[in-house]
């Protein structure tokens, strides 16, 4: 760890890097609900139009996110994490308040754009964590911030729905004001993790483009193939982004109220299992084990959600689903464990960057399928059928993290049951 940070000051860097991921994710749920129908709104309640629209900010924002998030991986291990940590967080406020003010839709996709190009503080905050936490500890760090997921879920939709509901700008005007104070208090109170002797001593811009990221996936023994796994569940995950809003009012008439409560319950689910049983979990089973526990549950939890013929079914797979949670802090343990402190902000650029591939490929893929299934539905009968998809895709991230998310030969990796 570095000992720069004293005790208390770590504390307060902690709370700021949960906030940062709090936002995102609470900015996220506010979206779901509330930009749709902005959109909307902008082209005289022509759904169609929306949707079109909507899928291009969504492209826009995972192209920006592939371009732009290796780069900015690359700046933190060689400028430090907190400016751009800093530089992130400010971007979102400024995003939110084109948002709240966009007299057009232009303004609305400048904002996105603004939003894709500066986005890195999930990426930033996991390579922050890697710094100041022991490899054994890492999977209880990243557990906390999958937390920040939960929380999100849950206050996300609820503000946006609320806040929504008396004025479509609302929402954005108050992400935009948590946002921008999250960014002074980071200005006054976060530390910088990656002291000078532990930074990168030059900007490898050949490493810094998308495809020379991989670069470093594959200069790692199993580094490649471990991303490919991270790769195939964030495809896998994209699905209800895509899809969610329009497959449960199709398949069940649910209205935005009905679909807010399941994003309630999942945020609930995620939360519990975040908070309380991941720390004990990697403990128990080692980070492989919980990695594979929870892309098996992930599967199962896709399964019903496709097949799900009534709503207590469907809700059902919130149970399965929740222990997902196991997969992200365990990959990414694996993961850290596979490069060293001057390239951490690396790795997550380069796993932002796949995050980005996913927010490009996903909508295409799942609102096609769903188009079909439902055109099909009367012969087919499978309105899960984009579902079924993401449980395939899951189905083979379990099969390649079962082959390659080995412990590295000389290493001390904490991959078995303690």
């Amino acid at each position: 760890m570095s000992g720069e940070i004293t005790s208390q000051r770590r504390k307060a860097a902690v709370g700021f890097i949960f906030a940062t991921a709090l936002m995102d994710i609470v900015s996220m749920g506010i979206m779901i609900p509330v930009l749709p129908n902005l959109v909307k709104a902008f082209v005289g309640g022509d759904t169609a139009r929306a949707a079109d629209y909507s899928m291009v900010f969504a492209i826009t924002w995972g192209l920006m996110q592939f371009l732009c998030s290796p780069v900015q991986g690359m700046l933190s291990d060689r400028f430090g994490r907190r400016p751009v940590l800093l530089l992130s967080v400010f971007g979102l406020g400024v995003d939110y308040l084109f948002m709240a003010l966009a007299p057009t839709l232009a303004w609305l996709f400048v904002g996105r754009v603004i939003n894709g190009l500066t986005s890195a503080s999930f990426s930033t905050a996991n390579a922050y964590i890697a710094d100041v936490t022991e490899p054994q500890n890492r999977a209880k760090a990243y557990g906390m911030m999958g937390a920040a997921f939960g929380v999100g879920f849950i206050l996300g939709p609820i503000v946006g729905g609320w806040l929504g509901s008396y004025n479509l700008r609302w929402p954005f005007y108050l992400s935009a004001a948590l946002a921008l104070v999250n960014w002074l208090y980071g200005l006054f109170v976060l530390p910088e993790s990656l002291p000078p002797e532990r930074r990168s001593r030059s900007l490898d811009w050949k490493s810094a483009n998308p495809l020379g990221s991989l670069t470093l996936l594959a200069s790692k023994p199993g580094l490649l193939m471990l991303a490919a796994v991270y790769f195939l569940f964030q495809l896998a995950h994209n699905v209800f982004p895509s899809i969610f809003v329009l497959f449960v009012g199709h398949r069940f008439g649910w209205g935005p109220k009905e679909a807010s409560f399941m994003l309630v319950a999942t945020g609930i689910g995620s939360i519990i299992v975040q908070a309380f049983l991941v720390g004990p979990v990697v403990k128990r089973l080692g980070e492989r084990r919980a990695l594979l526990l929870g892309l098996a549950f992930e599967a199962i939890a896709f399964a019903i959600y496709a097949l799900a013929s009534t709503p207590l079914a469907f809700y059902s797979g919130v149970v399965f689903g929740a222990m997902s949670g196991l997969i992200g802090p365990g990959l990414q343990g694996l993961m850290t464990r596979r490069v060293d402190g001057t390239e951490q902000g690396r790795l997550q650029g380069a796993n932002s960057a796949m995050v980005g591939i996913a927010a490009i490929l996903g909508p295409g893929l799942y609102l096609s399928l769903l188009a079909f299934a439902v055109r099909q539905e009367a012969t087919l009968g499978l309105p899960g059928l984009p579902i079924l998809a993401a449980c395939a895709l899951c189905l083979a991230s379990l099969g390649m993290a079962w082959r390659y998310a080995r412990p590295v030969p000389g290493t001390t990796e904490d991959i078995s049951p303690a």
